[in-house]
């Protein structure tokens, strides 16, 4: 069996944790922040425990080492 390739694009987007879990910047962030308030771009910057269970699926199949 060949060795699986991993997504260099999910892997500089996704971090996966000792525990297994997959945490990821919020979107929104770069363009259009005049129009967002100072409360709503500070939550976007901060990193997030991916919660979906579909995109959980998904990500741990396009990151096959980590």
């Amino acid at each position: 069996m060949p060795k699986l390739k991993t997504k260099k694009s999910v892997a500089k987007r996704f971090k996966v944790t000792g525990t297994g879990k997959i945490m990821h910047f919020g979107a929104g962030g770069s363009h259009l922040l005049s129009k967002k308030n100072r409360k709503r771009k500070r939550r976007i910057k901060k990193i997030q425990q991916l919660k979906n269970k579909g995109d959980i699926k998904i990500v741990k199949k396009l990151l096959p080492y980590k």
